[in-house]
């Protein structure tokens, strides 16, 4: 008997626009020989599956189950393509756990942590990953920007603690330009961070657990365009950088980002697939962690499917791996 899956997308931040784009993916390489799918759009206005009709019934949150032709349904396992809250900070994973349900993301411990960029380096620092030197704001709490650049060496970034794609951040030369990007910052969260920037290659790289063995995927390199400053929204999203999967890296260069991610994964506890960016320091040898994303992007151009053909496999294949792996754990 086929399971039936729940395809949860959309959420509450802006990155909603890129969790649509990430489903259709993962919907139209879902082998339906295996699986009924079915489509969840979690919106501020409500919860909904759009019906054989075309028309938006409303899902009982009571116990994630919807209608269809008249008879309850609920699912034996749910497949997050969400960016954003509440599907990659921990939220709806803690609400699946309690329904029961598993799920194809990390648990709500690591998505809780992994979502907050301060809370991730100072654990990826704790065991043995180089990291940047940052200084982490409140929104409630008073600073400076002559105490910040007292502190750190520019250039340096300044980001939204919570949240991905790159919303709200900027690269800041000088201390002048310091004010303007925390305050753009602290348009997006009421968290924000100030890292130093480190020079060198930037590569991001895939794992995954498939039927209990850590598997690290194809590394990519990525590079803006010369009109970009670093890897923004318009970058990842827009056409305004290139890809190379597989990264043309030395041996040395390789190992040392692929050892730095499996000892990543193993200790944030990571389910499902993730992604972790790095930047390679030429001068000290070593990979920098960024951050990690526990749920990244799936949609045709995006670096995981990349990464995932360059290894061999097809989308079928992957997706099939990462729901098998959830249901086991059911």
């Amino acid at each position: 008997m086929k399971k039936k899956i729940a395809l949860v997308t959309g959420g509450y931040s802006g990155e909603a626009v890129v969790s649509y784009k990430s489903a259709k993916t993962i919907y139209n390489h879902l082998d339906k020989s295996k699986y009924d799918v079915y489509v969840i759009d979690v919106r501020t206005d409500g919860w909904f599956f759009e019906d054989a009709g075309g028309q938006n019934q409303l899902v009982d949150k009571n116990d994630f189950s919807i209608l269809v032709n008249g008879s309850k349904l609920t699912f034996d396992a749910v497949f997050i393509g969400m960016h954003g809250t509440p599907g990659e900070d921990g939220k709806l994973q803690g609400y699946f756990d309690l329904l029961g349900l598993p799920y194809t993301s990390c648990n709500a411990a690591t998505s809780a942590i992994t979502f907050n960029k301060r809370y991730t380096v100072a654990v990826a620092a704790f065991a043995g990953i180089h990291v940047a030197k940052s200084v982490h704001l409140f929104r409630h709490v008073t600073w400076s920007v002559a105490d910040i650049a007292r502190q750190l060496r520019f250039p340096v970034f300044v980001k939204p603690n919570n949240g991905g794609s790159s919303i709200g951040m900027s690269k800041v030369n000088q201390e002048e330009g310091l004010q303007a990007a925390i305050e753009k910052a602290f348009g997006e969260d009421d968290q924000v961070l100030v890292e130093e920037m480190i020079s060198g290659r930037e590569f991001t790289i895939g794992v995954f657990q498939s039927k209990g063995e850590v598997i690290v995927l194809p590394m990519t390199e990525v590079r803006a365009h010369a009109d970009k400053e670093f890897f923004d929204y318009e970058a990842k999203y827009q056409g305004k950088s290139d890809e190379e999967t597989p990264a043309r890296a030395s041996e040395e260069e390789y190992r040392k980002v692929k050892e730095a991610a499996e000892r990543i994964y193993r200790a944030f506890n990571c389910s499902g697939v993730i992604r972790i960016d790095f930047i390679y320091n030429g001068e000290k040898q070593e990979p920098y962690m960024l951050e990690i994303n526990t749920v990244p992007g799936q949609s045709d151009a995006s670096i995981i499917p990349q990464q995932v053909r360059a290894y061999g496999w097809t989308l079928e294949q992957f997706y099939s791996a990462l729901l098998d792996e959830a249901l086991i754990k059911k």
